[in-house]
């Protein structure tokens, strides 16, 4: 493969913390900090992805202050509108100037019993209404003892991508289940490992523009202390990050995590 430039995706999934006034206070107080930093949005995209409850006051806000910050959901239905109580459509979200949203995460796979087929129908669904789905993939700890470090993420990916469109813009997150909220991450070379086996496993489905194309990031426990050396691995490409991302402070210090980039 030959080398590409990707820019790189700094992603805060709040999962179900913060109402929608606290989420206008924490954006503000984030780009704020950003904007103190002198953040390239350019060159380091950041999205943040509240409840739902929070999606139109956080896009009032980045509309009325122009803010360069993305927004992403945390989930969506795999149905068009219709007689589906609790379920959010995708194009609702796109009406909402959401650019991206979580699909499979192991918190809806494993809490809400998500297969491969309904994150495969989500992830469809999202790209059919111009959003860019966040393929969430990862192993367990007794699934990684039994299968290896990669096979689970493979297989998971495998039947998210299969069905999409050929043209579909999509990520990947690789977030080893036993890694979330746990404090113990996966090592940089792990990440590596696995990122380069997703990567040649969209080459062998999809081609070697897509799979030169496609970010995968990293999730599970990362912090500002250890996403420089994640995103000094080649095919990591950015960060699902969880619980760090409550804190605009500690979320802030992982965008600009260049300034912590040292060579080797």
């Amino acid at each position: 493969m030959s080398a590409t430039v990707r820019v790189p995706l700094i992603a805060g999934n709040w999962k179900m913390h913060l109402d929608h006034l606290q989420a206008i206070a924490h954006v503000q107080k984030l780009s704020w900090s950003l904007k103190d930093a002198k953040h390239d949005y350019a060159e380091v995209e950041v999205a943040v992805f509240p409840p739902f409850t929070d999606l139109r006051s956080v896009q009032t806000l980045l509309a009325a202050d122009k803010l360069a910050v993305r927004l992403g959901a945390q989930d969506l239905s795999p149905h068009a509108p219709g007689a589906l109580t609790g379920d959010i459509a995708a194009e609702f979200l796109a009406k909402l100037e959401v650019r991206y949203v979580i699909v499979g995460h192991s918190e809806r796979r494993n809490g809400h019993g998500e297969d491969d087929g309904t994150v495969a129908a989500k992830a469809r669904a999202a790209v059919a209404s111009g959003l860019v789905p966040v393929i969430c993939v990862g192993e367990t700890a007794a699934e990684r003892e039994e299968h290896g470090g990669a096979a689970i993420a493979l297989a998971q990916l495998e039947a998210a991508v299969a069905s999409l469109p050929a043209d579909a813009e999509y990520v990947i997150a690789y977030e080893p289940v036993w890694a979330i909220g746990s404090g113990a991450a996966a090592t940089p070379d792990d990440a590596q490992t696995v990122a380069r086996a997703l990567r040649e496993c969209v080459e062998s489905l999809r081609g070697e523009a897509d799979s030169l194309a496609v970010r995968v990031l990293y999730g599970g426990s990362v912090t500002s202390q250890n996403i420089a050396g994640f995103l000094r691995q080649p095919d990591v490409d950015g960060a699902l990050v969880g619980g760090a991302s409550l804190d605009p402070d500690e979320f802030s210090r992982i965008v600009q995590f260049r300034k912590h980039v040292t060579a080797g």
